[in-house]
């Protein structure tokens, strides 16, 4: 698990300059706006955010303009030296998630973006999440979800990073892809209530402009009457006061 980690670390330290163009350009940053707006609608607004795979900080900064505060945290130091001198954020540390270094109840939110599915120990993270949360606060997780098409992407990637496909996120890392019930799970099992967890994202990034369009107006429909069809998983809980 530990060559995992440093393989995922390697690989997003590569990545870590053309990251803001992947999610910064038309389709990417709808693409990541959705996700982004999920996980927003789960979170306290104006508070104390933690942000564990912050990447470059787009969340981080997004929370900031809606008037809270943020902390980041990342595996890749590319990607931590990016988010401070690239995009002016202060706040942001390398570090793994299931060993926090933040005192008992520091935080409002806890967010994580496309970030859960690499995490060795799920249940460890979630852990110390609560610990780190405030009584009251609430936790928000945007992962990868398992479906019909979810299921054949590791053997894809494993083949891309044979032929050398150099793209964010591709490469066999040993990620795991969440069923729903996964994800309940794992909330209550971290002492976690008011979880809910639904399915989001029909329309990829790696899509072409033309289908990708059609596919973002299909979202709303895909989510609320096939969620099966839609590739992420949102989830969230609160800390019980």
């Amino acid at each position: 698990m530990k060559r995992n980690l440093e393989k995922i670390r390697q690989h997003y330290d590569h990545v870590a300059g053309v990251y803001d163009s992947r999610y910064g350009g038309s389709v990417g940053n709808r693409y990541h706006g959705h996700i982004r707006d999920h996980v927003m609608r789960c979170l306290p607004p104006g508070g104390d955010l933690l942000d564990l795979g912050c990447g470059t900080g787009l969340f981080m900064a997004h929370y900031l303009s809606n008037g809270g505060t943020a902390v980041g945290l990342d595996l890749s130091y590319a990607m931590v030296h990016a988010a401070r001198f690239q995009n002016g954020l202060d706040h942001v540390m390398a570090g793994t998630a299931d060993r926090l270094p933040f005192k008992d109840e520091s935080f409002d939110a806890v967010s994580s973006i496309l970030a859960f599915s690499y995490v060795p120990d799920p249940a460890a993270m979630l852990a110390e999440v609560n610990r780190v949360l405030r009584p009251g606060g609430r936790v928000a997780i945007c992962t990868l979800g398992r479906n019909l098409f979810t299921s054949a992407l590791p053997a894809v990637y494993r083949l891309g990073e044979r032929v050398h496909w150099r793209r964010i996120g591709v490469g066999d890392f040993g990620e795991h892809y969440y069923t729903e019930e996964e994800m309940e799970e794992l909330f209550a099992a971290a002492g976690f209530v008011e979880t809910k967890v639904n399915r989001c994202s029909f329309a990829h990034v790696n899509l072409s402009r033309p289908i990708f369009d059609l596919a973002q107006r299909a979202e709303p429909l895909v989510e609320r009457r096939c969620p099966y069809l839609a590739f992420n998983i949102c989830a969230s809980g609160k800390k019980e006061r």
